[in-house]
């Protein structure tokens, strides 16, 4: 059984991403611990590249804010799932706030070994995705994690657009198959 960690990265509630990180959760809590983070419910200041969580005892943030609940919640994950709309060729700036907020040497107390990734986007050109899967390759890599996979999602705009779309049985069937 694994914990596993979705960050949404939309604020509109019951919109396509939530929707679609729903359908994955429904799929992985039959056989893991899962909790969903939404942007929508924590405020979080972005990174000022002070450095001073490098410094400072328990290496924490300056910053007063609900990132340490987040940090708190990350540390007991196995497995991170980024959840994000896509507005303009990348993650949503309140979600890139938090995963920012990761340049600090507690995410080395983290246990996290594999990364999921799960996006909506409202264009349908082909290269939508293309630098949010770069970066996303680029970690992977860097912190040496395992993918778990990818659902990726064009031509969903307004709000319940991913009712009825494949993908939410695609998210489905890749959350129920993580143990």
């Amino acid at each position: 059984m694994s914990n596993i960690v979705i960050l949404v990265g939309s604020v509109r509630k019951e919109g396509n991403t939530e929707l679609l990180a729903k359908a994955f959760t429904n799929g992985a809590q039959a056989d893991n611990n899962v909790e969903i983070i939404s942007v929508a419910d924590y405020k979080v200041k972005p990174c000022i590249g002070c450095n001073i969580c490098f410094k400072r005892d328990g290496n924490t943030c300056f910053q007063k804010d609900d990132m340490q609940k987040i940090y708190d919640k990350l540390k007991q994950a196995d497995v991170i799932v980024i959840a994000s709309p896509v507005y303009f060729y990348g993650i949503s700036a309140q979600l890139k706030t938090i995963i920012e907020r990761l340049h600090t040497p507690l995410r080395n107390t983290f246990k996290v070994r594999k990364l999921g990734l799960l996006l909506v986007a409202a264009a349908t050109i082909p290269a939508v995705f293309d630098s949010i899967e770069v970066q996303y390759q680029l970690v992977l890599d860097y912190f040496n994690l395992q993918d778990v996979g990818r659902i990726l999602v064009k031509g969903v705009k307004d709000k319940g657009d991913i009712i009825g779309n494949q993908a939410l049985h695609e998210a489905y069937e890749l959350g129920k198959q993580i143990k």
